[in-house]
């Protein structure tokens, strides 16, 4: 396992590489061109300058998250087919440099959805929530400015203006999707990308759906094991693999996610590990990184990672927002820092004491 943070790229994260490799046993980030928009060419150069300065400050490029997929491609239009050559040569580029695991996610219009993004808990700290009910209050197509209006001015990944500014057009795009048509989508492109991928053993990692259920009637389908295990089976080669975000598939109570694990053994590409705190059906929170502070189990959720002898990147999830910092909601040093830190305690125990 290679302990990793995510790292949105130069101007746009308010943490700098030189704190990451700060944090003890962090070797690496998950980086991204963030200016990028869905469809957008990435050239071989822009990828290298990335790569470049992270080798600069002593870390590796781990991976990419993300490189967005074009909504034709999702919903399957006339247009699929150029986009689709054009992710290919993003990928190329990447393969070029020797960056050899993607994530990305196959969710309709919106990547994540929160229905607040500084909630505070009672140790004073301010974390995301959703609570359904809340959400229920919005029209989908005020959504944007309900969540811009709680960013605090901060950028929010998946939710940039320029493409929410269109957001009654995605939705119109979308209105004859449901979930199978959806999924089957979904294997088109991955047949689709299988040469370059398989040529540069590039490793497509797919993150479940946030949160894992739908949301303003629109379809997910990255939900549960059963819809993974479906998924790996369609296309049933190794560069068609997950990344396992224990917060997105936690969202669900029901989703056991050690058994989810084990059972996509060989598959997982890539790991978030994070924690919640359920309240009710529809309704939580995230929590520290400690077992104790939420309601998931992340000692049995790391053995699980060790039983399956996972040698993927992995890192911290989402963090609360502690000691007055200011930062992308979610995505601050400190707590995150602090996650690195206890995730990689129990490895070290795991390494060392269980055979």
């Amino acid at each position: 396992m290679k302990m990793t943070l995510r790292w949105f790229g130069p101007g746009f994260d308010t943490v700098s590489l030189k704190y990451i490799r700060q944090i003890p046993g962090v070797v690496g980030v998950v980086s991204t061109l963030f200016e990028k928009r869905p469809g957008e060419l990435w050239t071989q150069a822009e990828v290298k300058a990335l790569k470049s300065e992270i080798n600069q400050a002593g870390l590796e490029l781990s991976g990419i998250e993300s490189v967005n997929i074009h909504d034709s491609i999702k919903t399957g239009t006339a247009e699929r087919d150029e986009h689709i050559e054009t992710y290919i040569k993003c990928l190329t580029a990447l393969g070029e440099e020797g960056v050899d695991m993607v994530c990305y996610n196959f969710m309709p219009v919106f990547d994540w959805t929160r229905s607040d993004l500084a909630k505070e808990r009672t140790d004073g700290s301010f974390v995301l929530a959703y609570d359904q009910a809340e959400i229920d209050k919005i029209i989908p197509e005020e959504i944007f400015a309900a969540m811009d209006k709680k960013s605090d001015g901060h950028m929010l990944p998946g939710w940039e203006p320029d493409r929410m500014a269109k957001i009654s057009e995605l939705f119109a795009l979308y209105k004859d999707v449901n979930e199978e048509k959806l999924f089957d989508n979904l294997i088109y492109f991955l047949k689709a990308i299988g040469n370059v991928c398989e040529k540069y053993n590039i490793k497509m990692a797919i993150h479940p759906d946030d949160p894992a259920w739908p949301v303003f009637g629109l379809p997910r389908i990255v939900t549960n094991q059963k819809n993974l295990l479906r998924l790996i089976n369609a296309v049933d080669k190794t560069y068609n693999g997950v990344t396992l975000c224990t917060g997105s598939l936690g969202s669900n109570p029901a989703n056991n996610i050690p058994e989810t694990i084990k059972s996509l053994k060989g598959r997982i590409h890539f790991a978030h590990v994070r924690n919640l705190k359920y309240h009710s059906e529809g309704s939580f929170e995230e929590a520290a990184h400690l077992s104790a502070d939420g309601s998931m189990d992340i000692a049995a959720i790391m053995k699980a990672f060790y039983d399956t002898n996972f040698t993927g990147p992995m890192r911290p999830d989402h963090g609360r927002m502690i000691w007055g910092e200011q930062a992308m909601p979610g995505y601050g040093l400190y707590d995150r820092a602090l996650g690195a830190s206890y995730l990689l305690g129990i490895w070290e125990t795991l390494t060392k004491y269980v055979k």
